[in-house]
This record gives structure tokens, C-alpha cells and sequence, in this order.
């Protein structure tokens, strides 16, 4: 599944067409993805100007003229295409290009006034939108109980020892709870964990402060840098523009199970162990 890079990606690559666009068509092919499309979707959304573009977590919000926010999540294979731009907008970082995305797969179809088409592809459909009034978004149970953003003020080491605070969960379990930060998954928070040299099974609230300084800089150091390589190609993810990430490049524990420890002069192996049904990556030498 996407995680904040990924989704950020896509939304900086969307950005530049959509913010400020008055939509003039919208087309809905079937009446669900994941979930049944509101009633009048397509009524509410057609003639309706799209203020900003926002990122929260891994959902998208366009905030209407109307007093609606459109919500879009990409669930596991969704992806954006545009078409009808004379010139792309700067990309982020490197990149390859994807394959076309299939037709059949093209669900929602999104037409601005300056005749740029924006199609929302699903083919797994675990991806959904919905029409939210804005000024109840942060009270509806998607984004009500969300913790901080991690490339936030208020993401720091005072705020993971607040909310450690007496956790006997894993430190990889705190930080996937969406409760606890928002948008990280399972990819990065290995990454992170690595960078920071803590366990993926240590007892969050065991940490000490000095080491959770160091894990809330590298989580915003990997998440940037992943942010400006477009995010990470894995299965089906891919910008807005077509292009696909290159952080899967710069991994140094994720998917390296066997491989030697690439931190300098530790001698220990990449392990995987599974932590809720998920696969975890790390060095047992260097990760303490």
C-alpha cells in the first residue's frame, strides 16, 4: 500500500492542475470502489472549484467552493493519470517511466475548465472517495483520532515520550498505530528504526529520550528523502505523471533479508521477523 511518500508524491504531482480548477465534468464508471460513491457524487462534484489540494495522513482532501472536501484514498493499486497538460510539471526526483495504466481499470474521470483529464485507476478497487462537509472533516472517524503529521511542528522527541509513555508494545507497533503519528507504514518505519539503531521489538516506552530525538530525525530525514525521490516503486505505485519512485533503491534494511548490514563497521546480516502479520527488517548487531 502507499505510504506518506507515495501519497504526497501523487498529490504535488496533481497540484499544479487541480488547485484553483473548476471541474467540468466528472464521470463515475460504476457506483463503488471500495465503497459506494455518496449520493450525487457526480451532481456535488460537477461545476464545483477545487480551492487547494492537501495531504493528511494517506488520504488526499480537495476542499470545495461548495463546503465540501473531496476525500481519496488510493487504497493498494490506485493511481492518477493526466492527460491534456502541454508541459509536466518539474518532477520531484528520478525517475523511470510506468506502463500505461489499463482502461479497463479507469473508474473516475475528473475534466477541469482548462481541459486537463485526471482519471482515477483501481484495479484492485480497495482505493475510495467520498464527499465530507469541511468544517466536520476533522470530526468524522477517519482523521478524528489521527496523531501528529511526522514532518510537523509538533512531531518531536517531547511528543513520542509523552506518548510512549508506559507503551510495553513494540516501538515498530507505536509507530504504525495512526493514533500515535500519522501515514507511516510498514516501509519506512523499518527504515527509520534502522537509521535511529533501536530494535523493531524494544518496548516503545522504554526508550530513552535521548534516542527518541534521534528517531524523530531520521523518520522526517527518511520521509523527506523518499518524498524527493518520487517515493518508492513497489508493484503498482506510481506518480500522477506516469514516473516511478526510486527510494526502493536507497533501502538499507527493507527487503535485504541475508544481505550484510550496509551500516559502517557493523558485521551483522539483515533478518526479517514478523511483527502482526507483517514482515519486519533489521540488524540484530547494530539495533539495540
Amino acid at each position: 500500500m502507499p505510504e506518506l511518500p507515495e501519497v504526497e508524491t501523487v498529490r504535488r504531482g496533481l497540484e499544479p492542475v487541480l488547485t484553483g480548477a473548476r471541474l467540468v465534468r466528472v464521470e463515475a464508471r460504476r457506483p463503488d470502489l471500495r465503497f459506494a460513491f455518496p449520493d450525487g457524487f457526480v451532481q456535488r462534484l460537477t461545476g464545483a472549484r477545487i480551492e487547494r489540494l492537501e495531504r493528511r495522513a494517506k488520504y488526499l482532501l480537495a476542499p470545495l467552493d461548495r463546503g465540501d472536501t473531496l476525500v481519496m484514498h488510493l487504497g493498494m493499486t490506485g493511481r492518477f493519470e493526466v492527460t491534456g497538460v502541454e508541459s509536466a510539471p518539474e518532477r520531484p526526483g528520478r525517475f523511470v517511466l510506468a506502463q500505461a495504466p489499463d482502461p479497463r481499470h479507469a473508474h473516475v474521470v475528473f475534466e477541469t475548465g482548462a481541459g486537463v483529464v485526471v482519471t482515477f485507476y483501481d484495479p484492485r478497487r480497495f482505493g475510495y472517495m467520498d464527499l465530507i462537509a469541511t468544517e466536520a472533516l476533522a470530526r468524522h472517524p477517519w482523521f478524528r483520532d489521527l496523531g501528529p503529521e511526522p514532518l510537523g511542528p509538533d512531531f518531536d522527541a517531547a511528543y513520542l515520550a509523552g506518548a510512549f509513555a508506559g507503551r510495553r508494545a513494540p516501538v515498530k507497533a507505536a509507530l504504525l498505530d495512526q493514533r500515535v503519528v500519522a501515514g507511516l507504514g510498514n516501509i519506512y518505519v523499518c527504515e527509520a528504526l534502522f537509521r535511529a539503531g533501536l530494535d523493531p521489538e524494544r518496548a516503545a516506552g522504554d526508550i530513552p529520550r535521548r534516542k527518541l530525538g534521534q528517531l524523530a530525525k531520521e523518520i522526517r530525514r527518511v520521509l523527506g528523502e523518499a518524498i524527493e525521490a518520487g517515493g518508492s516503486t513497489l508493484r503498482d505505485f506510481a506518480s500522477a505523471d506516469g514516473a516511478l519512485g526510486y527510494f526502493q533503491h536507497s533501502f538499507l534494511v527493507y527487503g535485504r533479508e541475508g544481505e550484510a548490514c550496509l551500516k559502517p563497521g557493523c558485521k551483522g546480516t539483515v533478518e526479517r521477523i514478523v511483527q502482526s502479520g507483517r514482515s519486519t527488517f533489521a540488524c540484530s548487531r547494530c539495533q539495540t
